[in-house]
Parts: C-alpha cells; structure tokens; sequence
C-alpha cells in the first residue's frame, strides 16, 4: 500500500487562511470604507477610504509569507497561481446561482444587488493579484537567498509593502478610474477620490504588514516545532522497528 502524502495541520491551515481571505477579499471588494481617524490627515482628511476587500486581502499577504518561508518559492507560486485559478470558480458559482431561478424574486433581486461582483471590480482584483502576489514571492526570496536565510522580518516587511503598493495602485487604479472612465465600465470616481482610496488603502495594508511580522515569526515558529517534534517521534518509531 502506497504511503500518504505528508501534509501536517500548519501546512493546510495555512492555505485555508490564503484561500479563506481571498475568497472573503472578491466578496467584499464593491463597499468602500470609511474609517475613523482621530485627527485629520493630509490628503486623506478625516477618515480613511478604502476598498471593503483590504483587510481580507492584506491577510493573503501574511498566509503567503509564512507559506514561502515554509514550503519555499516554488510551492507558494503553484499557492498563488492556483488562487488565481480559483477565482474564476469563485465567479463561475457565485453568478451560476444568481442565473438559477428564485423562489423569490425580491430576494432574488437583492441576493444578486449584494454578491453580482461588478466587472470594474473583477478586472481590477484579478490583474492586482496575479502581479502583486508573485512579486510577493519573488521579492521575499530574492531577500532570504541575499541574507542567507537571516531576517525573517525584513523580508516580511519588504516583500508585502511593495507588493501591496504595486496592488493598490493596479486595483485601485483600474477598478475606480480607469475603465470607469475611459471604457465606461463601472461607476466613474473622481480623481482626488481615487487617489485618496490608494492612499487609505495603503496605509492600512503597510500597517499590517508592520504589525502581522511577531505574528509571521509565531507561525513559522510553531510549525517547524511541530514538524521536527513529528520528525523525532518517526525516528524514534523506526529506530524500534529496526
């Protein structure tokens, strides 16, 4: 009988969380937020605006770090692509069911008002996501090969607030302005909006980037313990065999 395929609980509750955040970060992407702030900023003013989708995507970020400190470059990029992939079922279920017929149908019709994804939107995620994470990946292991393994928290930091630049500026640009404005898809947002959507959106997302780096360290940390701690027993196992 052929062995199993070792896959411990950190390795799958990794890529549940990754997968988790980005299925929520698609369903969410269409309100705009408008966070508090306890003194006015410039150019932002007295609240942050941002995409309803940037808490549960920033968490894709952390989820891909752990998993590329863990399993390595390769694994995290079939992670990233298969994500990718995986949107596109998203898409496929979620208007599958508003096309299905409704009992009824002013539920219908507010079922479909909710989770229609609209397509400035879809656009603007997809085209984010593909560039953004595999730059992710690509950065914060260009920075592990250059420190020999060796600060975890510079890579962390560097890869996610660059990747998530590149992702603000790609999503929010395109799903707010550009094909609003030049091809008539979406609802048209004024500039100064749109710029102050990346700015806030920006903000938030370097501030976890900042603040997820002990969380990173904790995770990484449990499971390699867990994984030498599974090693040792099967050594010991076959050690009493033999």
């Amino acid at each position: 009988m052929s062995a199993r395929p070792n896959w411990p609980v950190g390795r799958v509750a990794i890529l549940s969380l990754f997968v988790t955040a980005l299925v929520t970060s698609q369903l969410t992407a269409s309100k705009v937020l408008a966070i508090p702030l306890p003194v006015a900023l410039p150019r932002v003013g007295n609240a942050i605006l941002l995409p309803g989708a940037a808490l549960a995507y920033a968490l894709t970020f952390f989820a891909s770090d752990c998993y590329s400190e863990l399993y390595g470059r390769r694994d995290a990029q079939v992670m990233v692509n298969v994500g990718f992939v995986m949107n596109f079922v998203l898409l496929a279920l979620v208007w599958s069911t508003i096309f299905a017929p409704g009992r009824n149908a002013e539920f219908a019709a507010q079922f479909e008002s909710v989770l229609a994804p609209a397509t400035n939107i879809v656009a603007g995620s997809l085209l984010a996501y593909i560039i953004s994470q595999n730059w992710d990946v690509l950065v914060f292991h260009r920075l592990r090969e250059a420190t020999d393994g060796d600060f975890l928290w510079l890579r962390n930091i560097v890869s996610t607030a660059t990747s998530q630049a590149i992702d603000t500026v790609i999503f929010v640009g395109i799903a707010f302005y550009l094909l609003p404005q030049y091809v008539g898809i979406g609802p048209t947002t004024p500039w100064s909006v749109v710029v102050t959507l990346m700015i806030g959106q920006y903000l938030l997302k370097l501030l976890i980037a900042l603040v997820d780096t002990p969380f990173v360290y904790a995770v990484v940390g449990l499971v390699r313990s867990r994984a030498d701690a599974a090693a040792k027993a099967a050594a010991s196992a076959t050690d009493r065999d033999a």
